[in-house]
């Protein structure tokens, strides 16, 4: 009678082994179903064909696209190439628009990402709807993701108006040959990014004499929550809204990080006046700004204070009493520091 309880408890083991086995075999199988399901035959991204549209040019179109591109938007700092040498890190001129920067594990992000070539040497042969689409909701043109570094989030929540003007503008841009490799997402990011993409939002963009209202469209427009918020695995956390982002690692091993700009006194910019705010950005001006060159282990930003700075005093004191109202975050940022190993 042991002897048979001795082998039936030894089966009854046995088999809670094979099935333990075998649901993470099943669990395995599923993964894979579901990643092919995703992936490999193109489900997502699930979002409609581009629009047929042609947008009109006009010349109140080419000046609003030029103003959004080179300075609240600022697409030129991402999609050119900047001089890391100098502190900002200006626009090295004549590569406006080209592409190829690359976005990597040093900035906290999943995998290699690069910035696209969006002259008309390379989106020449695309639609407007095909720009638009890719703009506001993160599609390429041939329905590939974009991942959303892109901020198609925000620009999917702008003034459709103002959208066709960045694309028509776009449109001017000098064509520069670049080939951009591929970007390189990690698992499973490479696969949630294709679920992201969907509907865009447009709003209107409110009256400029709402300053508020209107500072907060310019906001969106300039991401500025994306680096000055921080996140938890790429999710941005709203109750420290605006209060100081993460760490990029900036060459040179030092790690720079977004600066507290909610109204707290101690730690963000409670104390600045409406003046004190434009004129900090008005001195990376075309007129004012003077290059510094930096020596090898000087401390540099990304912030791009060369693009923000050409903003109109009108627009940024709308964005300074916009972010007057945010709640004021007690969150002490250490904006420079050396990455030691």
């Amino acid at each position: 009678m042991v002897h048979k309880s001795f082998y039936k408890l030894k089966f009854e083991k046995n088999m809670k082994k094979f099935l333990k086995i075998l649901l993470v075999f099943v669990f395995i199988i599923v993964i894979i179903a579901v990643a092919g399901y995703i992936y490999f035959l193109k489900v997502y991204p699930k979002v409609a064909k581009a629009e047929d549209i042609k947008i009109e040019v006009t010349q109140a179109r080419l000046d609003r696209g030029k103003y959004l591109v080179n300075n609240v938007c600022a697409c030129v700092d991402c999609h050119s190439s900047r001089d890391l040498g100098t502190f900002g890190a200006p626009l090295v001129e004549g590569t406006e628009g080209k592409g190829g920067f690359e976005f990597n594990e040093d900035f906290g992000l999943p995998g290699k990402f690069y910035a696209r070539n969006i002259t008309p040497a390379s989106l020449g042969s695309w639609t407007d709807g095909e720009i638009l689409r890719a703009i506001t909701q993160g599609v390429s043109r041939d329905g590939e993701p974009l991942f959303p570094l892109m901020a198609y989030p925000n620009y999917g929540s702008m003034d459709k108006e103002d959208v066709y003007s960045i694309i028509t503008y776009l449109r001017t841009l000098k064509p520069i040959e670049n080939v951009v490799p591929e970007s390189r997402p990690s698992f499973p990011v490479n696969l949630i990014m294709r679920t992201l993409a969907g509907s865009n939002n447009f709003g209107k963009m409110p009256d400029k004499s709402n300053t508020v209202e209107y500072g907060k469209y310019l906001v969106n427009a300039a991401n500025c929550s994306d680096c000055h918020t921080p996140s938890d695995n790429g999710k941005p956390i709203m109750d420290k809204y605006l209060s100081g982002g993460d760490g990029a690692v900036f060459p040179g091993n030092m790690i720079v990080r977004p600066a507290n700009i909610t109204p707290d006194i101690k730690t963000g910019i409670g104390s600045w006046s409406r003046q004190d705010f434009i004129n900090k950005f008005r001195s990376y001006s075309k007129e004012k700004f003077v290059p510094v060159k930096l020596n090898q282990g000087d401390f540099n930003t990304y912030m791009p204070w060369t693009f923000y700075g050409n903003m109109t005093e009108e627009d940024l004191g709308a964005i300074y009493d916009y972010l007057r109202t945010v709640p004021a975050v007690e969150h002490s940022v250490t904006k420079f520091e050396k990455k030691l190993y």
